[in-house]
């Protein structure tokens, strides 16, 4: 891992990663899908969090044409 790659990032910036609405990041914490972590008042998002929450999504596909 290069030393400028955040092991964790805010809110904020977890939204913005991935595509997620605040609400909607705050719904998949609440619900168990990505882990968060406090550091005073601040909530942090372990990265490696994010990626396994995308990698566990549903893979969108084609429907299959009709003949």
């Amino acid at each position: 891992m290069s030393s400028t790659t955040p092991i964790a990032v805010t809110i904020q910036e977890a939204c913005r990663l991935i595509g997620l609405g605040r609400s909607r990041m705050y719904e998949e914490i609440a619900a168990g899908h990505i882990e968060a972590c406090k550091s005073g008042t601040r909530t942090l998002i372990p990265v490696a969090s994010l990626q396994a929450y995308v990698a566990e999504l549903p893979r969108y596909r084609e429907p299959a044409a009709s003949a």
